[in-house]
């Protein structure tokens, strides 16, 4: 696994689950590219997820499955020279998944589960991974001081990162608190805004998850100038055809522009 530089600016960046191994290449490669110019300002780590619990239907693409996951993002690692991160979504599942990726994250409805945050800080010290938690929709920022007292019991506070993924607000919608940013940070731990899922609109076109992916940018902006440490987004060849929150990916080819200008801000802020 690659060295995890924590003075840069995070970045966590792929497609939503991995559709297959061509496609992932294809993305990672992209990126790797378009993203060499910001190599000294960014931490850039490829995204994807081996699977999709949490989907609105049954019928609904969920993903390769661990091993098969897991050996895609083993192959990236090796041929691009980068970082890796998938979710896990069993305690048991976490210290595989470790072993093989930089950052391990645990799913917002997933996010109190004390079994799953033990077991993966557990993991992350044995494997000098790094544990992501996303904070769930239901939960106050303050809040999140519990989930980050049972990780630091394993797992020291440089290795913990927040994800602010958006607050449910009415039916079907989502909004961002962008003092959420300062709030978790003063806990001692990095926070990362997720880009894409917090412009979704949860089970908003019936069997799957809408989304207001012209918001993306506007609120990306606003949370790196309110202090977030990085920025989580998700990227496609083509979004529109993802087996997975089609409505609110990227398209790969705007990443570049978009991590340019959030550079620009950060400066500034900074």
């Amino acid at each position: 696994m690659s060295d995890i530089i924590t003075d840069k600016m995070d970045l966590f960046a792929g497609p939503c689950a991995l559709e297959s191994e061509e496609l992932a290449m294809k993305v990672a490669e992209r990126l790797t590219k378009d993203l060499e110019p910001f190599m000294d300002k960014i931490n850039f780590t490829f995204k994807g997820s081996f699977d999709k619990a949490n989907r609105s239907s049954i019928d609904s693409y969920r993903g390769p499955g661990i091993d098969e996951g897991l050996r895609i993002l083993e192959k990236i690692s090796k041929e691009f020279g980068i970082s890796t991160v998938t979710d896990y979504h069993f305690p048991e599942q976490a210290d595989l998944v470790a072993s093989v990726v930089d950052t391990i994250q645990i799913p917002a409805f997933l996010c109190r589960q004390t079994d799953m945050i033990v077991a993966g800080a557990k993991a992350c010290k044995t494997y000098g991974s790094q544990l992501k938690i996303k904070k769930g929709q239901f939960l106050a920022p303050s809040d999140t001081i519990n989930i980050i007292e049972k990780a630091a019991n394993f797992l020291p506070k440089d290795k913990i990162l927040l994800t602010e993924r958006g607050t449910s607000f009415g039916y079907n919608n989502l909004i961002v608190d962008m003092a959420s940013f300062q709030i978790m940070k003063s806990f001692g731990v990095r926070t990362i805004h997720d880009a894409t899922h917090c412009v979704q609109q949860p089970g908003g076109l019936g069997k799957i998850t809408g989304g207001k992916r012209e918001q993306i940018f506007v609120l990306a902006k606003a949370a790196i100038a309110a202090g977030a440490d990085g920025i989580f987004m998700e990227a496609h060849p083509n979004p529109d055809v993802a087996l997975c929150d089609a409505t609110n990916q990227l398209p790969m080819e705007s990443v570049k522009g978009i991590i340019e200008k959030l550079l620009e801000i950060r400066e500034v802020v900074r």
